[in-house]
């Protein structure tokens, strides 16, 4: 008679540790533990994933070397990047690389814009609408760090409208990237002559015009300030 399944044997030890990390990693992604939050405590995570204390740590420390985790003394472990290949792009993040970033952006970000015009859905539109009103705020706000916040957010929510999921992970990636660029673009202040438009971008992902959408994602990272 062949055994019971409740008589199995557990699975060995690296194989629960990997999954372990996998369902972490997914709750990552899903954005149940968001980029600057602290995950749950250790006993909280043995209790919702099922597995012991030890595969817990493993899992932990494993996320935290390839840097989408950090232990913070004293305050609990945080979620540093959605991905290990994030961390990765900022080690090499450099001022003589900016180029290449800006090269990098407008592979990711034209072929979203393209994307977006074919696959947006009302609710693209109007995350769409809210980001471009948000970044309008900042600009005339006059506060940098909350301008490059806002414009990189924008520029998210065209690649999530574009409805490709490794698309929008590798674009995680870059995040860091992302805000340095726009970051270096921008100096020190606002300047009128710095500004760049971006309602023409909505405005062709809303009529559905992809060709258009493409060239203008791709007209502001021609420009050589790369926003």
């Amino acid at each position: 008679m062949p055994p019971s399944v409740d008589s199995a044997p557990p699975p060995p030890r690296g194989q629960r540790i990997r999954q372990t990390i996998e369902q972490l990693r997914a709750r990552i992604l899903g954005g149940e533990w968001p980029v600057g939050g602290r995950i749950p405590t250790e006993p909280q995570l043995v209790a919702t994933l099922g597995v012991g204390r030890n595969t817990v740590r493993e899992a932990v420390r494993a996320l935290v070397h390839s840097g989408v985790l950090e232990c913070r003394q004293g305050s609990g472990t945080y979620v540093v990047s959605t991905d290990e290949l994030g961390p990765v792009v900022a080690r090499r993040l450099t001022d003589d690389r900016m180029a290449e970033v800006v090269e990098v952006r407008r592979a990711f970000e034209v072929e979203a814009a393209r994307l977006a015009a074919l696959r947006r859905t009302p609710d693209d539109l109007a995350a769409l609408d809210g980001a471009l009103a948000a970044r309008e705020a900042a600009w005339h706000a006059g506060r940098v760090d909350e301008f490059v916040e806002a414009d990189a957010a924008l520029h998210t929510a065209v690649v999530a409208a574009a409805h490709n999921g490794m698309l929008a992970e590798l674009y995680a990636s870059v995040g860091v990237a992302l805000r340095s660029t726009i970051t270096q673009a921008m100096g020190d202040a606002l300047e009128p002559e710095r500004y760049v438009d971006h309602a023409r971008l909505v405005d062709a992902i809303r009529a559905g015009d992809p060709g258009l959408a493409a060239r203008e994602a791709g007209a502001f990272l021609e420009h050589p300030r790369g926003e």
